[in-house]
């Protein structure tokens, strides 16, 4: 039976479906790979790096944790991301994925000012990190 499985080796063939749907739901930059294997970046509908990794995606590894950050180096330089670790059954992270920031891109006011009931909720969101 077909299937997507992600493990802490997976290659970046094996996680490119998942990187794939990410930048096609959010039409954004996208980058990812797992914990021992170099990983995948996509920006434009194409990947652009097959063998991709990125100082934020590595502490993200390694403290097992959500980074909003804006990177001193690295192709994503200056640019807000925001990186998510993938955890296994044992709450360890076996990969992690990143997308830019848009949410810190924006003002949310002036976009969603007919809506304050979404600009609470972003700005709720952005409290907890």
């Amino acid at each position: 039976m077909p299937g997507i499985k992600l493990s802490e080796n997976s290659t970046s063939e094996e996680i490119l479906p998942v990187a794939k749907m990410v930048h096609e739901l959010f039409s954004l930059p996208v980058t990812m790979r797992s914990r021992n294997k170099k990983g995948i970046r996509l920006e434009k509908g194409k990947v652009v790096d097959m063998d991709y990794t990125g100082p934020v995606l590595e502490d993200a590894l390694a403290g097992n944790c959500v980074i909003h950050t804006i990177p001193d180096n690295g192709a994503y330089k200056g640019i807000p991301v925001v990186v998510a670790p993938i955890l296994d059954n044992e709450g360890k992270a076996i990969a992690a994925i990143g997308v830019v920031d848009v949410v810190c891109t924006i003002d949310l006011a002036a976009v969603f000012g007919s809506y304050p009931q979404i600009v609470r909720q972003v700005e709720e969101q952005k409290k907890k990190f």
